[in-house]
């Protein structure tokens, strides 16, 4: 199966989103999940892959890359994130970066 993305401009999401009250106070509260499903994003793209490509490579359910690649309560492992990683071609990097 091949990929098609679906257009989508962040940027100007985020601009509309932004007027609607609370939102910059919830987004800010879940950036570093929407950093990570971003990076997921970006690296299925460009392998070219499907959901149900990422998860016959990672020998489980395209609904289990769906709740992956979704936001929500849905936490997943260190090793979860390294079968992703590898299924579209990507070596997983975790860093703690100093505070300024």
């Amino acid at each position: 199966l091949k990929h098609t993305p679906i257009r989508h401009n962040h940027k100007a999401f985020l601009e509309k989103a932004r007027a609607r009250k609370g939102f910059s106070e919830a987004y800010e509260a879940l950036e570093l999940e929407y950093q990570v499903i971003n990076q997921l994003l970006k690296a299925r793209t460009r392998a070219g892959l499907t959901q149900d490509a990422v998860a016959e490579l990672m020998g489980t359910t395209k609904s289990a890359v769906s709740r992956l690649e979704g936001t929500g309560k849905h936490a997943p492992s260190l090793s979860t994130l390294q079968k992703y990683a590898r299924a579209v071609g990507c070596d997983l990097q975790v860093k703690l970066v100093p505070q300024k």
